[in-house]
């Protein structure tokens, strides 16, 4: 079975307090939709699709902006890339069809988005 024609959602997860990496700001508030996936292409492991943006999207637009330019520049610039993408994973959560997925990476570029996702939490420490 395909993930096409599939929508997935990404909503707020923060307390409204939250900043973002960039610089002071509202972060998106809990539960909000920040907007929807429709998958029209499976490239495993990636999946892309049409992003309409919900209400909450404006909170975390300039924070998914950044992540990708950060994502497409140098690689000397890696570590900030890490710290920009620690603050969407804090501010927004992705779930499926069947409910939300606990690791993900997420780009978001006007109309289009793009993701990989696991079903376990990604663990915190190297293997040795």
């Amino acid at each position: 079975m395909g993930f096409q024609g599939e929508v997935w959602t990404v909503r707020g997860v923060a307390d409204g307090t939250a900043h973002s990496a960039g610089g002071a700001g509202r972060g998106a508030d809990a539960g909000e939709v920040i907007g929807e996936i429709l998958i029209d292409d499976a490239d495993f492991p990636w999946l892309s699709g049409t992003f309409t943006p919900g209400p909450g999207f404006d909170a975390v637009r300039d924070l998914f902006a950044r992540e990708l330019a950060l994502a497409q520049g140098a690689e000397e610039r890696w570590e900030e890339w890490e710290k920009v993408y620690a603050e969407i994973e804090r501010q927004v959560s992705l779930s499926s069809p069947d409910g939300p997925v606990p690791e993900f990476l997420l780009h978001i570029d006007g109309g289009k988005a793009w993701f990989r996702w696991s079903d376990e939490p990604f663990g915190d420490d190297e293997e040795e």
